[in-house]
């Protein structure tokens, strides 16, 4: 035991990572052995969640470590294939550490519901009619869900859009917007639309064909900010400055190239899944609203934005819509991801989005400091090389005997590999 606590966090086997965990948060080492398992999801289980289930495919689970957000402690669960995601977040968030971590905030937990009404013969007309029943219609929604309206949710505002251009005419739009508190909120949200459709058509004298949840989450957004020194951001060969320098300048291309914008943005999402997917949210449903709020101004553009304050050091934002919950779903529903809400110890979904624009923001940074320096490739290579260690048959020891010699040679590839594992087998 003291041999595995002397050791680093990446340096222990898998058991003693968990042994480990539970020491760190307080959550009984029985109820995360589940992490160790199958995906912490079984068979029968998985028959429950989706149809024609035939089992169930795993992915990675890491835990990014060193993260300090308003001022907490958080252990973070991440489910990602793609090596250096979690040891980027991880070693960014120790960098932040040095300007105090991450602050981040979040918008009221509302989401927006559409109805599309169609066949309307006085578009402004209807419009102001809707526009006289919005408390009715309020109303009407909230009765939905009376736990929800106890809690302090419910419907909040009823709003009526004029769709003048489209390729089957002018129509009408009617946004529901509804408190979801600690919920995702597409079924509340779906409920409730279900609920007014009758009353809006007979309002506005039309009908009432979608009705349906917006993922443009735009009243739901997740901002985190953070500082780093301009000492913490030297290493090897390369000064402050120009490590400082080198990622504004690389974010300064995603800001005004869409095709730099998109793998920029992908770079953030690369932590945001992973967290999102880890404790069973909809990562779709980010993942769309992302991407179409950093269109909003008609151009795509970077989610993130990065600069330097008056003493020189960097300074990082990221804002973006963030639809999780903590009830719900799969979050009530996967044991992994019951488990991974434990281990964070995460009892709302704004503290789940704080963290997860956090672990955003952090993995942006990685990638723009791998770009900026050293390139990404060497990082991502070093961790790549095992992948393709066991994809070209190495077992065991191995493993990590076949990658070191493979990041030695500069050749990650399979045939070389396998090439090798012949040689040693002679």
């Amino acid at each position: 035991m003291t041999e595995a606590m002397d050791k680093k966090f990446y340096e222990l086997n898998l058991s003693e990572r968990l042994a480990q965990l539970s020491r760190e948060s307080g959550v009984p080492l029985e109820e995360l052995q589940i992490l160790g398992g199958n995906g912490g999801l079984t068979a029968d289980q998985a028959d429950h969640m989706v149809e024609n289930a035939v089992g169930v495919f795993g992915l990675p689970l890491g835990i990014a470590r060193n993260f300090l957000v308003n001022g907490r402690e958080f252990l973070v669960p991440m489910a990602v294939e793609e090596p250096s995601v979690v040891a980027g977040a991880s070693f960014m968030a120790k960098l932040a550490r040095q300007g105090g971590g991450f602050k981040a905030e979040v918008d009221a937990p509302e989401m927006i519901g559409q109805l599309q009404v169609l066949d309307v013969a006085n578009l402004n007309e209807a419009r102001l009619k809707l526009e006289e029943h919005r408390l009715e219609l309020l109303e009407l929604a909230s009765a939905v869900d009376p736990v929800l309206v106890r809690f302090g949710g419910g419907a909040r505002d009823l709003q009526v859009r004029v769709i003048e251009d489209s390729a089957i005419g002018p129509f009408l739009v009617v946004h529901l917007i509804l408190d979801v508190r600690d919920a995702m909120g597409a079924n509340t949200i779906n409920t409730a639309l279900e609920r007014i459709a009758p009353r809006v058509a007979e309002i506005s004298g039309g009908r009432v064909h979608l009705r349906i949840l917006s993922n443009l989450a735009d009243r739901r957004l997740a901002r985190a900010t953070c500082t780093i020194p301009l000492e913490a951001l030297a290493f090897e060969g390369y000064t402050a400055e120009k490590v400082r320098d080198g990622i504004l300048e690389a974010w300064a291309f995603a800001e005004a190239d869409p095709y730099r914008a998109a793998t920029h943005n992908k770079g953030i999402m690369n932590g945001v899944d992973a967290v999102v997917l880890a404790t069973g949210n909809d990562w779709r449903a980010v993942e769309a609203g992302a991407h179409a709020f950093a269109a909003r101004s008609g151009r795509y553009t970077s989610l993130s934005t990065w600069s330097k304050d008056a003493q020189g050091n960097l300074c990082g934002k990221l804002e973006m819509p963030m639809a999780v919950g903590v009830v719900g779903g799969a979050t009530r529903v996967h044991p992994a991801a019951q488990a991974g809400l434990k281990l964070m110890k995460v009892t709302s979904s704004a503290e789940l989005a704080e963290i997860i624009v956090s672990v955003g923001l952090a993995q942006n940074l990685a990638a723009l400091r791998a770009l900026a320096t050293e390139g990404i490739q060497r990082g991502h290579m070093n961790l790549h090389a095992r992948q393709i260690a066991v994809a070209a048959g190495a077992q065991g020891d191995q493993i990590e005997k076949l990658a070191q010699q493979l990041v030695l040679e500069k050749s990650i590839r399979v045939e070389r590999a396998e090439q090798i594992l012949k040689e040693w087998s002679k």
